[in-house]
């Protein structure tokens, strides 16, 4: 099969395109045809040997978390799936090798979740690790209808799906994004505000009280958060560990099929939707990286697979 991979850790220019063996299918283990995928920063921060320390690699590695895809087929004692159902995963498995940018991929039927019905492959494959982020931070803070939540990085493929989760559950949303990015935030259905220098002051100005809940999806925002946290507030971070010091929870997401699946259904109930800035093909997969690591889009990057 065809997959894009890297045999070193380095930037973009590491990646090619290759030839790789097909993946085994194991007990409990399903094989999809990937459609799509979609990049997050971790790819690249993994491809760069950042992540080093923390997870074992094994070259040549394909990079690739997110999957929208077919089933081609199911191994021993896998009931749940059959070849030809429409599926999508955060298809994280215990080390990095085997990713999403292939024309095939095995995971774990756990993993899995059935694709939803009203989004097309592309939008599909920007759901799985971004939604799942920001569904389980807002679940560990114990966001709540009738709160107030302040999301950082409201414009970018986890704080856009954050914003309309905390909105499905009844609570109001302050999300920060560039001047550029606010019509976009008010079509999603929250209050937008700048970020940078005197971020709380603006923030102070629209909840004078505090915001219940602070969901931090870039970093380098804990001065701000702690100056706008109401009494008994609730924040967390996916960026920056440093929360931790002050009362804060520093969080990894993880792959949860039946999570994936309960947000799917939320799509299908027309509360959330994805929003793609660009899709490349996966030759293009080296492009597809540096456009994510300028960190300017609008939603997600998505690689599609012939």
């Amino acid at each position: 099969m065809k997959a894009m991979t890297y045999s070193k850790y380095g930037n973009p220019d590491v990646l090619e395109l290759t030839e790789q063996p097909m993946p085994k299918v194991g007990p409990g283990m399903v094989l999809v045809k990937v459609k799509a995928s979609s990049v997050n920063p971790v790819d690249w921060k993994i491809m760069g040997g950042h992540l080093d320390p923390l997870m074992d690699l094994q070259f040549p590695a394909i990079p690739g978390w997110d999957v929208a895809g077919v089933v081609e087929a199911v191994g021993i004692d896998a009931p749940h799936f059959k070849p030809g159902d429409e599926v999508i995963s955060y298809g994280r498995k215990d080390y990095v090798h085997g990713g999403s940018f292939a024309e095939y991929i095995a995971l774990p039927e756990r993993l899995l979740a059935r694709k939803p019905e009203s989004l097309d492959w592309n939008e599909s494959a920007g759901l799985p690790l971004a939604g799942l982020t920001a569904y389980q931070v807002l679940n560990r803070l114990g966001l709540q209808s009738g709160e107030t939540v302040l999301i950082h990085g409201g414009s970018g493929g986890v704080g856009s799906l954050g914003i309309q989760i905390a909105l499905a559950r009844g609570a109001k949303v302050i999300a920060t994004a560039s001047e550029k990015n606010h019509d976009f935030l008010r079509s999603l259905g929250a209050e937008p505000v700048a970020y940078g220098e005197g971020l709380a002051g603006r923030v102070k100005a629209l909840r004078p009280e505090g915001v219940d809940v602070v969901a931090d999806f870039v970093g380098g925002n804990l001065e701000a958060t702690l100056e706008v946290l109401a009494e008994n507030g609730r924040h967390a971070s996916v960026a920056d560990n440093e929360v931790e010091a002050h009362g804060g929870t520093w969080m990894w997401v993880n792959p949860v099929g039946a999570e994936l699946q309960q947000l799917a259904d939320l799509v299908d109930e027309h509360k959330i939707r994805v929003e793609v800035a660009t899709a490349l093909p996966l030759a293009e997969a080296a492009d597809a990286f540096r456009l994510n690591m300028e960190g300017h889009t609008r939603g997600k990057i998505v690689v599609t697979v012939p």
